[in-house]
C-alpha cells in the first residue's frame, strides 16, 4: 500500500514538505516540482528537440516573479493538483510521483 500525506507544509515560499503515513518527512523544491510536471504539455515540451541557441525565448510577466505554489488540492485519494504562480495549474502528481520527486529531510 502506499503511503499518503498526512501533513503539507511550505516551510519557506519555495519549499515544500510532505509528512507520510509512514512517518517520512520529504522536501519539494517548488522549481523541482514544476519542471518535473506530469502534464501531457510538460512532458512533450521535455521531449521535445532544444531550441536553436540563437532563439530568444518569450517569456509571460508571471514567469518573471519567483515561482511559487498558488493552489494545492487533492485529487482523489491517489493524487494532488498543483496550481503555480506562473498560471501553470494541469498537472496531476499521483503520490507515488511525489514519493520519487521527494528529497529527504536532513536532520
Amino acid at each position: 500500500m502506499t503511503p499518503h500525506p498526512t501533513a503539507l507544509e511550505l516551510a519557506a515560499p519555495d519549499l515544500l514538505h510532505i509528512t507520510w503515513s509512514d512517518g517520512q518527512t520529504l522536501v519539494y523544491p517548488v522549481r523541482h516540482l514544476r519542471d518535473n510536471c506530469p502534464c501531457a504539455t510538460c512532458r512533450e515540451q521535455r521531449n521535445a528537440p532544444p531550441p536553436s541557441p540563437l532563439q530568444l525565448p518569450i517569456i509571460t510577466e508571471a514567469q518573471t516573479h519567483p515561482l511559487r505554489i498558488a493552489d494545492m488540492k487533492p485529487v482523489g485519494n491517489y493524487a494532488y493538483s498543483i496550481d503555480f504562480s506562473d498560471g501553470h495549474d494541469t498537472g496531476i502528481y499521483t503520490l507515488e510521483t511525489l514519493r520519487a520527486l521527494g528529497r529527504a529531510t536532513q536532520t
